[in-house]
This record gives structure tokens, C-alpha cells and sequence, in this order.
């Protein structure tokens, strides 16, 4: 089952390449040819710059973004905040609720050491109603002085540990 699992997170379907969001300093590895977009968003009570690449494949989503902060002592905060709009906005079970998700730590290489850096895996649904299943990080890092605040996420039908695994294992701070 292991090996069918790992195959299947690397079908010809998931075409993985590596994408740049070079102002947060991040490497990410896609399944599939990335749309990009950036906007101004809300963290932490402040309006900051999002960059964001995603994209779709076999069914499930695979997104990463990155914010810049105009303050690092607001990086905890920012982490806490979005993890909650994200799960909010899914309809997953709120911390302290029945089959709410357990969080665990996070931290990858060059990232900075925060409680808030998380690996959560969830169920709840999407904005048209239907079951989706959500494994996703949140993490900060120091790039040329500036703190950003990183999350990725993958959407799908039904839980895929294989390809989040690969998902995740593909996001390198440079």
C-alpha cells in the first residue's frame, strides 16, 4: 500500500516543478503548471503584500503563499490569525471542538523557531458545500531583514499524505 500511495504521488498526472517566490526567499515544488497572483491581504491587523502560486491536479489543489511584515513581533500573530481564517473559512471543527485538528510543529530548514509554525491535516468543506480534505503548513522566516509569514496548503476530495508529503518535502527557504 506504501509503494501504491508513493506512486501515485508521483503519477505522470503530477508533473512536479519547482517554483520560485523570490521575495519571501522560497522554493516550491508544484504538481502542476502554476497560476501566480499577487494581492494585499490582512494579517495580524495590518495590510500586507501576498504573493501566491497555485494550482490544480488530479483533483486537488495545491497552493503556497508568502506575506512580508513591516514588524517581526507581529509573525506569531500573523501565523495564528491566517491558520484560523483558513480553517474558519473551510468549515473545519474550531480548536476545542469535537474532531478539531492537532496541530503539530513544523520548522523547516532556515525557518524561524515559532510555537505558531504548525502542520495541520483537517476535514471540512468547500465553498461550494462539498467534503474537503486540507493538509497544510504555516512557518516564518528572516530574508534581508524582513520577516515573512509562509503557508502552504493542499485540497483535496480525500486525504493524500503521499502527495503532501512530497508537497511539503518540495518547499525549501534559500
Amino acid at each position: 500500500m506504501a509503494t501504491l500511495a508513493t506512486l501515485t504521488a508521483c503519477s505522470p498526472a503530477l508533473n512536479w516543478r519547482q517554483v520560485s517566490l523570490a521575495d519571501a526567499g522560497l522554493v516550491a515544488s508544484l504538481p502542476c503548471k502554476p497560476d501566480q497572483v499577487e494581492r494585499t491581504v490582512e494579517l495580524a491587523g495590518e495590510p500586507v503584500p501576498m504573493h501566491m502560486v497555485g494550482c490544480e491536479a488530479e483533483g486537488a489543489t495545491f497552493a503556497v503563499a508568502c506575506a512580508r511584515l513591516s514588524d517581526p513581533a507581529l509573525a506569531g500573530t500573523a501565523l495564528t490569525h491566517w491558520r484560523a481564517a483558513v480553517l474558519a473559512g473551510m468549515q473545519a471543527p474550531a480548536e476545542g471542538q469535537p474532531g478539531a485538528p492537532v496541530p503539530s510543529p513544523y520548522l523547516p530548514a532556515g525557518a524561524l523557531e515559532l510555537p505558531q509554525s504548525l502542520r495541520v491535516s483537517t476535514q471540512g468543506r468547500s465553498a461550494e458545500g462539498s467534503a474537503i480534505s486540507a493538509q497544510a503548513v504555516w512557518f516564518a522566516r528572516v530574508k534581508s531583514g524582513r520577516v515573512h509569514v509562509c503557508h502552504a496548503i493542499l485540497f483535496s476530495p480525500q486525504p493524500s499524505p503521499a502527495a503532501a508529503e512530497t508537497f511539503f518535502a518540495g518547499l525549501e527557504l534559500q
